[in-house]
């Protein structure tokens, strides 16, 4: 019997025409929990398109609030939000878009305090974080967890993406091993090209879609780079160094 509703076969009848996806897929679809770490440029487009979809559960987390630097690139913001917490902004526009999908919000930042909990809440993670001690933290988690981490960052005109922890796939410390002690300490502060992070979360919603299909080629071992000004993709293969997976190793760090 379909765990889908009349409206929800209506809402989603394109999904069901496609060999892809079809009914069985949107159940998955239906049954998936997606904790996206992140509310900004690279989380706005990645929620508001999962949301549509469909996903059963989205839990947002971010404990920042909206600034008037961030209205070039966060679309679901506007000047009335000024000062507001983006979790909760972000949580509220997405039930109204989508009822049927359980929106949770949590005002909070990650850390080793709390990533392990939550994570393990959900079947996968995405990282719209612009801070390398979050990347650090949710990549942790994720391999204790054993969840995959889809992963995306931008600078100025360039994108990057991965999926990392994904069938026996590297991590995020096989790519960058150690942190750079001053990076940890602030986020980093660059010029971003409006469009490019909502190109790249819409990538993150893809990858994340695929993995609950188990469609297509994920994007596991690899890091994609992209251009915005030369539409431009070039890949790098990423090996995985097994001494990233070791718990003990990773447990110190919580």
């Amino acid at each position: 019997m379909s765990i889908l509703s009349d409206s929800e076969k209506l809402r989603y009848h394109r999904h069901l025409l496609l060999e892809e996806v079809g009914e069985s897929g949107q159940e998955k679809i239906k049954r998936a929990r997606i904790l996206v770490v992140g509310a900004g440029g690279l989380g706005c487009p990645a929620i508001q398109y999962l949301t549509a979809t469909g996903v059963g559960h989205l839990t947002i987390m971010d404990d920042d609030v909206v600034d008037i630097s961030n209205l070039q690139r966060q679309v679901f913001y506007g000047i009335k939000d000024l000062g507001k917490h983006k979790a909760i902004i972000a949580s509220a526009l997405m039930k109204s878009m989508n009822h049927k999908v359980d929106i949770e919000q949590v005002v909070i930042r990650a850390s080793y305090k709390n990533a392990l909990d939550i994570v393990a809440k959900h079947d996968l993670v995405i990282d719209c974080t612009d801070n390398f001690q979050a990347r650090y933290v949710l990549s942790d988690a994720c391999v204790l967890r054993d969840k995959p981490l889809v992963h995306a960052s931008v600078y100025k005109t360039q994108g990057q993406l991965s999926v990392f922890n994904y069938h026996d796939g590297p991590s995020y410390r096989c790519l960058f091993p150690q942190p750079d002690n001053e990076n940890l300490e602030q986020s980093p502060l660059s010029g971003i090209y409006s469009i490019l992070p909502g190109i790249m979360g819409l990538m993150q919603a893809n990858e994340a879609l695929k993995i609950i299909l188990g469609q297509g080629k994920v994007l596991s071992g690899q890091l994609l780079i992209y251009d915005v000004m030369s539409q431009q993709f070039n890949f790098l293969r990423i090996k995985k160094n097994p001494n990233n997976f070791i718990a003990e190793n990773i447990l110190k760090n919580f």
